[in-house]
């Protein structure tokens, strides 16, 4: 079996069918917990003062996803004004629900992002993965393939952050499994 193809039940998945999978059932986990956050309050609630709160996870995937679709196809990547400041890598998330754009502007910049780099995803192929990134990106992310790598886990990192603000709230774990 080759590093491009894993093999499941007899038949070859690519990795652009596995990414595709990954990217999709994260992105359905993330949805799921976000929909726990109603008031301005609760979006910005930050479990200890350096705690990224759950408007700030929504506008740093949303940021992240933009700025791999600048690696894969920089004509599909939108500017948004001050978006790197608020929720680029290294920035600093407040309490302060004023300091950010509404939650559904948020939500819906993020599904529009994830929309493009699936959209983007499916018009490659397996040897288009391996295609190097433009100069000056990271040294992470020196293919194509390494960025819908980084999609996945990035997002899981992030939605375990949302799990800790939910329970913060009060809601009970999405599964809550007794003992028998």
């Amino acid at each position: 079996m080759s590093n491009t193809e894993i093999e499941k039940k007899g038949d070859t998945v690519s990795d652009i069918d596995v990414f595709r999978r990954q990217m999709t059932n994260g992105r359905q986990m993330t949805e799921r917990y976000l929909e726990d956050f109603q008031t301005p309050e609760q979006w910005t609630l930050q479990v200890h003062d350096q705690a990224n709160h759950a408007l700030w996870v929504v506008g740093h995937l949303a940021h992240t996803d933009n700025f791999l679709i600048s690696l894969i196809d920089p004509s599909h990547a939108v500017q948004r004004d001050g978006w790197g400041e608020k929720f680029g890598m290294g920035s600093r998330p407040t309490g302060n629900p004023a300091d950010y754009p509404p939650p559904e502007e948020a939500v819906a910049y993020l599904r529009e992002r994830r929309g493009v780099l699936l959209g983007l995803l499916d018009n490659l192929t397996e040897a288009d993965l391996d295609r190097a990134t433009p100069e000056g990106a990271p040294d992470f992310l020196a293919t194509v393939r390494d960025t819908f790598e980084l999609a996945s886990w990035h997002e899981a990192l992030h939605v375990g952050q949302l799990t800790v603000a939910r329970r913060k709230l009060g809601h009970s774990p999405l599964v809550d499994q007794s003992p028998e």
